[in-house]
């Protein structure tokens, strides 16, 4: 039991494993829509298609029958493309047929998908046809034990077989009477899913997970927030990630609810809209261009002033428990869709402002926070519970202590509970020194106020110690720096002054357009000089250890993972 246990806002629905998921979803929602998305989004019309949770349950059924009667029940399976339709039935095939998913990142290069595939020990690769070449290499090595090649794609190519062709053949082995799926017993306790760290260092590590750790996370959350049959939820990161993953694909399912497949980050705001989307699970990044487009908006038609009273009526009548926010501010809302009620968001610290707003139009933002390594939500807000800022309180089966604390509190975030990952794959160096007692040492440092929340202060491998033996976190600075409008995004660095002194730096991405309207058409150097007025400005708020003294300004953004995190270590060998 964890330390929120009494703090459920909802009592959730107990599943065990994925079959059991799968079982209820597919039987209780039966002729509800699962997934709707489009045949090809780049049509000038495109053909809109729509499964049934009833659909799933027979297509899942019919793949996962095809596979184990190729003899791959136990076998690990790489699974790597778009969100799409066929990846999520494939997801649900491998796991619910007794096989070992390992789920890759779309966006890698070949030569990372080879290193990957090959440590993996995978036997069977389903793919998107433009991984057709690399995974035609891979089985082709003479020490290869890739043997299987299943395409998502409708495509007639000798060695690759299509699964539109394998769930016909699993149907007519279901006709048959085949009963191999119905024999598999699942244990839930054992690794059903391997997955590499997007690390933004070092060898991406494999992570080993059971159905129970996700389970009992989707349970965690289905206690915390409110998903049902009537939500649409817009399918936007990447869905190998365990992020989107758990908390859009497998809780989704869990809870009745519609996924729609995102047609590419430009397409986002239009899908919100076409799909009547009602919950999103986004990263900071995003959120933070929508809400500074909003302002904008409201500033060019001249409507601040209205705005604001607006805002003012609306939060004076919310306390007499009158929500009138959703009639006020139609204008803004149907840019979404009208729709969007809740946006799930983690990965980063967000500014402040930006999350009031969006609450204040009657949105309402969710933080939460996780790892890969703990399936992934360690902590969230809750529908009954917020603090903007923080990244929300343990979920219920979790339990979360600081370890070490200093004076303030602060140390290393730990975890312990039913969804912590059973260790890393081959490697017991990692698993000693992040798995102690049960306990999992995310390399997260924060501290816990006195209401059980949790905020985070940085990356134990991120902080900059410098010469008087002064702790920075460097995210607490770039945070402070994101707020100026024209912004993008922001790294604070050390560099050596002297033998004896150390100087913080900060690297800043700005908006082109933004800086134009802010200051007029300037020199880049003209620009350089008025930023850096701006962070004397924010200086004057620090203690003086934590003062910028240099700046340099580009418009390239900085070096990502595909979850939007900066690859700090890549980007300091650019300053």
């Amino acid at each position: 039991m964890g330390d929120n246990e009494n703090r459920k806002v909802y009592e959730p629905r107990k599943v065990n494993n994925f079959r059991e998921m799968l079982e209820y979803s597919t039987t209780k929602y039966k002729d509800n829509i699962a997934y709707r998305y489009k045949k090809d989004y780049t049509a000038k019309q495109p053909e809109y298609i729509e499964k049934t949770f009833g659909q799933v349950g027979k297509d899942v059924k019919a793949l996962s029958t095809i596979l184990l009667n190729k003899k791959l029940e136990g076998k690990r399976v790489i699974l790597i493309g778009n969100n799409r339709y066929e990846w999520c039935i494939s997801y649900l095939a491998i796991t619910c047929g007794n096989m070992v998913v390992v789920p890759l990142d779309k966006a890698l290069p070949d030569n990372e998908i080879q290193n990957l595939v090959t440590r993996s020990e995978a036997e069977i690769a389903i793919f998107d046809k433009k991984y057709i070449d690399i995974m035609k290499k891979i089985k082709e090595e003479p020490n290869s034990i890739l043997n299987e090649l299943i395409c998502m794609d409708n495509l007639k190519e000798e060695g690759i077989e299509n699964i539109n062709d394998l769930l016909i053949e699993g149907q007519k082995l279901l006709e048959q009477n085949n009963t191999q799926y119905e024999k598999i017993a699942i244990n839930p306790e054992k690794m059903s899913i391997m997955l590499f760290t997007s690390g933004t260092t070092n060898e991406p590590k494999a992570v080993m997970l059971s159905q129970k750790n996700i389970c009992s996370n989707i349970q965690d959350l289905a206690s915390w927030v409110q998903l049902g049959t009537k939500d649409t939820m817009l399918s936007f990161l990447p869905i190998h990630h365990t992020f989107e993953c758990t908390v859009t694909f497998l809780f989704g399912f869990y809870s009745g609810a519609t996924i729609a497949f995102c047609d590419g980050l430009k397409y986002i705001q239009k899908n919100l809209a076409e799909y009547k989307v009602s919950v999103f699970v986004a990263v900071p990044l995003v959120l933070e261009t929508m809400y500074k487009k909003i302002q904008k908006a409201i500033n060019d038609q001249g409507k601040t002033k209205l705005i604001n009273t607006m805002l003012k009526i609306s939060k004076l009548l919310l306390k007499c428990k009158i929500d009138i926010r959703k009639k006020v501010f139609k204008q803004i809302l149907d840019n979404f869709g009208g729709n969007l009620r809740v946006v799930f968001y983690g990965s980063a610290p967000m500014n402040k402002d930006t999350i009031i707003g969006f609450n204040n139009f009657g949105i309402d933002l969710i933080q939460g926070y996780g790892l890969t390594e703990t399936s992934p939500v360690v902590s969230a807000e809750s529908d009954k519970e917020k603090r903007p800022g923080s990244i929300g309180l343990a979920l219920p089966s979790l339990n979360v202590k600081i370890s070490n604390p200093d004076e303030n509190g602060e140390g290393e975030i730990t975890v312990k509970g039913p969804s912590v990952m059973l260790g890393y794959y081959n490697n017991e160096e990692e698993n000693k020194k992040a798995l102690k007692d049960g306990w999992f040492y995310t390399g997260d440092y924060g501290y816990i106020d006195k209401d059980g929340f949790i905020w985070i202060t940085g990356r134990k491998k991120d902080i900059i110690v410098l010469r008087n033996g002064k702790n920075v976190y460097p995210q607490e600075i770039e945070f402070l720096i994101n707020k100026l409008p024209y912004v993008k995004e922001s790294l604070v660095y050390q560099r050596e002054r002297n033998s004896t002194d150390t100087m913080l730096c900060a690297k800043i991405v700005y908006d082109e357009d933004i800086i134009k309207e802010t200051f007029g058409d300037k020199t880049e150097k003209e620009y350089k000089d008025l930023i850096f007025e701006e962070i004397k400005e924010i200086n004057k708020t620090l203690p003086v250890f934590k003062h910028v003294k240099n700046i340099s300004i580009t418009t390239k953004e900085l070096v990502k993972t595909t979850t939007q995190k900066v690859k700090r270590y890549e980007e300091l060998k650019n300053v």
